[in-house]
């Protein structure tokens, strides 16, 4: 999972190519729902940065099949349209599973262009389970509270320690929620999306969605192709590995991460003064873990902890200045408070984060089978890590639940589709979370679909991230649903955005577009 597609040339350039439009009879804008069709009531519910947001909830059944059965309710969110020419909703995905799309509704309508954004209500959700959703799901309040065990199970007494924690988040959901448990998982949230749909008053609906929120929508696409209008995935989940395989393919992506941070902090020896080989920093780096893993900073950030700070440096490059600072005042000055201010930023769990790790191992534990047997689970990392030690075990930990979760499996589901208008696909080539080659696969799994590629970009969610070119793409299919067609793999090639500089001020750097789309994206994939 970790090779690059050979059809991407060196230069990163725009490969424009020739532009397919949506069919007509696809892209024909629907005529905005009357109040009585939609059947919501939508309330204000604005914030600073999104004044013009409203909110309303919806009633849908626990097991679709059994409507008449168990209701349970979603939060929805809308930043209506304001022009004339109306193209229906938008629904809009952060991810994760687990992530809250209430906000993300305001972030996307104000990061497209204004113009465009004015032509559809941008539409948030909560799926079940998820924030303001009811019931919201949180199995075991505080898990992540540290200092946590060690992750790599170095000694028995360790591994057993992880282990009793895995079964005892696994059991508690099972206490908490052994009726709501089975209907936790990503084809019922699919059929919640077409209660939506339904809800709206439109007989389709156009998407957009990052991260877990690709297979959300490739899976929506899948069951319900007809109601699909326009279809937009950004950091694409590879949906022939859900979820054990996909996992194991992050290991290697985000150890190649970290160690590009190792390079970057390697560029920037004037600043922090870690040296100038990118090997013997990392070296640096991994006698940090293991000092606090014997002694945890401040009482709180122990080897786990700092894993738990330096994973979202994988997700995006944006805060790798803010974890150099934070190395070179532990490593150089012994000084670990910046480190602990690093914890509480990037790598501390609140309530919010509980709720999103529970809905996150319920929905894919439920969505596919795990192996069941430890020895396998240990055969395997281990030999992970062994070529890509640096979250390797703290990954299996994440995901160890699911080795002894309470319900059955279902089967993924084969997101191969031919009956949708063309969809637009976002990808960068050395995304950690999503690693291209998911995007490359739902590329051919998906006909019709065009490709954009961000050559050398590393981040994980790459549109309305302030790459003008991907954005212009995004912009011209929502617009009229233009596609850009070129030869090859992709259909498009956009040079990816420069990694950031040293901090010169404690601001730029958390401040910008990127920052904010990280920080709603979800749980980790």
């Amino acid at each position: 999972m970790r090779k690059r597609a050979a059809v991407l040339c060196g230069a990163a350039i725009v490969v424009a190519g020739t532009f397919t439009a949506v069919p007509a009879d696809a892209s024909a804008p629907p005529s905005a729902p009357t109040a009585s069709a939609a059947g919501l009531t939508w309330k204000k519910c604005g914030t600073a940065d999104y004044p013009t947001l409203q909110c309303a909830s919806l009633k849908v059944p626990l097991d679709h099949a059994n409507p008449r059965g168990r209701q349970i309710t979603l939060a929805l969110s809308r930043v209506p349209h304001t022009a004339k020419e109306y193209q229906g909703p938008l629904l809009v995905n952060p991810g994760g599973p687990g992530g809250s799309g209430l906000t993300f509704a305001g972030f996307i309508a104000s990061g497209l262009p204004k113009a465009v954004a004015a032509q559809y209500d941008v539409i948030g959700f909560d799926p079940r389970g998820v924030g303001a959703s009811k019931p919201a799901l949180n199995c075991r309040p505080g898990y992540f509270n540290p200092v946590r065990p060690d992750s790599v199970p170095s000694t028995p007494a360790i591994e057993k320690a992880n282990l009793e924690r895995a079964k005892s988040f696994a059991a508690a959901c099972g206490r908490k929620y052994a009726s709501v448990l089975p209907y936790i998982n990503t084809i019922s949230a699919v059929q919640d999306m077409d209660s939506v749909r339904r809800a709206l008053g439109a007989k389709r609906i156009n998407y957009f969605g990052y991260s877990y929120g690709t297979y959300l929508g490739a899976v929506y696409a899948k069951l319900f192709p007809h109601q699909v209008r326009r279809l937009v995935l950004d950091s694409i989940v590879d949906p022939t590995g859900v979820w054990y395989d996909d996992n194991l393919g992050q290991d290697y992506a985000f150890n190649d991460r970290h160690r590009a941070l190792m390079a970057w902090i390697a560029k920037y020896d004037a600043t922090y003064k870690l040296g100038t080989d990118p090997e013997k920093i990392e070296a640096k780096w991994y006698a940090m873990r293991a000092a606090l893993a014997k002694k945890p900073a401040g009482g709180k950030v122990g080897a786990s902890e700092l894993e738990d700070t330096y994973v979202p440096g994988g997700y995006y490059n944006g805060y790798w200045p803010y974890l150099a600072e934070a190395f070179a005042a532990y490593v150089n000055s012994k000084n670990a408070d910046p480190l602990i201010d690093a914890y509480e930023d990037f790598g501390a769990v609140d309530a919010s984060g509980d709720n999103g790790y529970s809905i996150y191992t319920s929905v894919q534990c439920r969505d596919a089978s795990w192996p069941r047997d430890w020895r396998q689970w240990q055969k395997d990392n281990w030999a992970v890590y062994e070529k890509a030690p640096f979250m390797a075990w703290s990954n299996a930990w994440y995901n160890a639940p699911c080795a002894f979760w309470p319900t059955g499996s279902l089967k993924p589901v084969n997101i191969a589709n031919g009956k949708l208008p063309p969809a637009l696909l976002f990808q960068a080539t050395n995304d950690a979370a999503t690693p291209y080659e998911g995007g490359a696969t739902v590329h051919r799994m998906l006909a019709g679909s065009s490709f954009v590629v961000e050559e050398g970009g590393g981040n994980h969610g790459i549109t309305l991230s302030g790459n003008t070119c991907l954005d212009t793409y995004l912009a011209a299919y929502l617009t009229d649903g233009k596609v850009p067609r070129g030869g090859g793999e992709a259909d498009a090639v956009c040079q990816a955005l420069p990694d950031p500089k040293p901090l010169t001020a404690k601001a730029a750097s958390t401040s910008s577009r990127g920052a904010a789309l990280h920080r709603l994206l979800g749980a980790r994939s």
